[in-house]
């Protein structure tokens, strides 16, 4: 039965461990210099050598070879471990051995001498899945060992291990590795299998490992079973559901240009080809990042591990674009690969995620910012200096009157709501909802589910005014008609309610700037007016209005917003 490659060409010495070099040579020097230490801990992202590093490890402590070839893999002992019949080799897997019996009977065994080699070595691996019971088994042992004992702990999170144990053991941390050395690394299995590859198909392979060895090593093993003379990039984009390089550049090209159109005709056609979102996302940060990084250091050789057509691409497009809108499309694009977990419409996140990059990221906390800074108002000057001359507004949305009031009434531009200036907002309110928006969307999401948050996202301003919220969309339809759904509505308009303190009616608008409409600017008015309210005045004076059931006097400090609903 064939053997699979990552166990074929798993390292058997030192020198065989890629990209670890700061690991092995200290390791070599202790093995040379008889310092070494009774516990190790070999910390790290998967596939990147823990495991195998701990066996090479073993090996040496216990070969029989010259000193200086430790270990020699010719030995007796040496080739017990590599055919995995050593007695006093004991591997444990934590993740299933997790309890503190399973520790107590190690602790019972590890006292009896070793039977073949001079250490009985201990390697414990995913040791951070052990009990808090089982850790506190195995601290007196680590603390104070036999002297034929070595104990080897390997994890992906370190961070999980009690300080108790971490302070008793030497810690050596395994880095990913660079993709040039996973490459060439591949290179070599390749031709010593006697199989045929293209340059640009390794390099996808290793970019995809993401520092993981084991993986592309895997990764090969099934190109190669493809069943084809040769593993080409074609290929392996199909296995992974990567899109070509040229298909990621056009879609930064889009961004660039700020052609919506095309990203999402883009993005189309990849759903229709099957590809993975994800992964074109993903593809699309890191092409990005390349831009960000010509950009900013005009360096080319920081991207060695890209293709030169690739690197000629990003320095043009770090020509076109600047570096405001590389962060924020970073940023947003990263976030979209997080949400891109499937759904009724899967690619959703990804074309919000491009019309907030083209139309420049739409943060609420630079839009309230804008609207909480007191804005100049001249125009509220001149009317005031030639009250005559200002237009006045109708005094009832519901019955405007032809009849225009004379130049001795109060004027409802003092109020702060005549016809052209902006309405006044509640901007204790607004200040509040951007200290907190961030745990608004996170509370959304949570609440309302990611294609509400994801709507939300691409809000451009808001109003608030009374018990009245207005969100506006810009040019998003889309986003705004999800939001205004009656279901929906209801469900924001509580959260908004929440994070207020007061009851909320929620209003979604098209356009960059959000109008509060006028029965919504009551509350707001009343805190500004000190006398009587010249709507009412006018109404009374002009129109032959009456105040019925709930009205107060005219000219009363505080008049009750509800009692204008009441005029008739």
């Amino acid at each position: 039965m064939s053997q699979a490659l990552y166990r074929k060409w798993r390292s058997q010495t030192f020198e065989e461990v890629i990209g670890q070099e700061h690991v092995t040579q200290t390791l070599r020097n202790a093995l040379r210099e008889g310092r070494l230490a009774h516990a190790y801990l070999f910390s790290g992202p998967r596939g990147t050598g823990k495991t195998s590093t701990a066996r090479i490890l073993a090996k040496a402590l216990n070969c029989t070879g010259p000193e200086e070839e430790r270990p020699c893999n010719q030995c007796p002992t040496c080739l017990a471990i590599n055919e995995g019949r050593m007695l006093d080799l004991v591997e444990i897997d934590a993740a299933s051995n997790n309890s503190v019996e399973d520790i107590r009977e190690l602790r019972e065994k590890v006292g009896f001498r070793p039977s073949e080699g001079r250490y009985k070595v201990y390697i414990i691996d995913e040791v951070h899945m052990l009990s808090t019971s089982a850790f506190n088994a195995l601290l007196k042992t680590l603390e104070e060992p036999p002297p034929h004992a070595r104990f080897i702990l390997a994890t992906t999170e370190p961070h999980k291990i009690p300080a108790t144990v971490l302070s008793r053991c030497q810690r050596f941390d395994f880095r990913r590795i660079p993709v040039t050395k996973i490459t060439a690394h591949l290179r070599r299995i390749v031709e010593t299998e006697g199989f045929q590859a293209q340059d640009e198909a390794l390099v996808a392979i290793a970019r995809s490992a993401q520092g993981c060895m084991r993986d592309a090593v895997s990764l090969l093993d099934q190109m190669l079973s493809y069943g084809t003379e040769q593993v080409t990039l074609e290929q392996v984009q199909q296995v992974l559901g990567s899109v070509a390089s040229q298909s990621v550049t056009s879609f930064v090209d889009a961004v660039a240009q700020r052609d919506i159109p095309e990203g999402l005709a883009l993005i189309h056609r990849l759903v229709s080809d099957g590809a993975s979102l994800q992964e074109f996302t993903q593809q699309v940060v890191e092409h990005l990042r390349g831009v960000l990084l010509v950009q900013m250091t005009g360096d080319a050789s920081l991207l060695e591990d890209q293709p030169p057509e690739s690197v000629a691409q990003m320095e043009r497009q770090a020509k076109e674009m600047g570096q405001a809108r590389i962060l924020a499309a970073i940023k947003r694009f990263s976030q979209a690969a997080q949400e891109l977990k499937g759904g009724h419409q899967p690619q959703l996140p990804l074309e919000l995620a491009l019309i907030e990059a083209v139309q420049g990221e739409p943060r609420l906390e630079q839009a309230l910012a804008t609207e909480a800074a007191p804005a100049p108002q001249p125009r509220a000057s001149a009317a005031k200096a030639t009250p005559s001359s200002a237009p006045v507004a109708q005094p009832s949305p519901v019955k405007p009157s032809p009849a225009q009031p004379s130049a001795t009434e109060p004027s409802p531009q003092e109020g702060g709501g005549a016809a052209g200036e902006p309405p006044p907002l509640d901007h204790a309110a607004v200040q509040r909802l951007r200290d907190d928006w961030q745990r608004f969307l996170a509370a959304a999401r949570e609440e309302c589910g990611l294609k509400v948050q994801a709507a939300l996202r691409s809000m451009r301003d808001v109003a608030v005014g009374g018990d009245m919220v207005v969100l506006a969309f810009g040019k998003n339809q889309f986003a705004r008609k999800m939001i205004a759904q009656p279901e929906t509505r209801a469900q924001v308009s509580k959260l908004l309610s929440r994070f207020l303190g007061r009851p909320i009616r929620l209003e979604c608008q098209d356009g960059d700037r959000a109008q509060l409409p006028a029965q919504a600017l009551a509350g707001v008015r009343e805190e500004i007016h000190d006398g009587p309210d010249p709507l009412i005045e006018f109404a009374l004076g002009e129109l032959g209005a009456e105040l019925v059931e709930g009205s107060h006097a005219q000219g009363a400090q505080g008049e009750n917003p509800e009692s204008k609903g009441n005029e008739t």
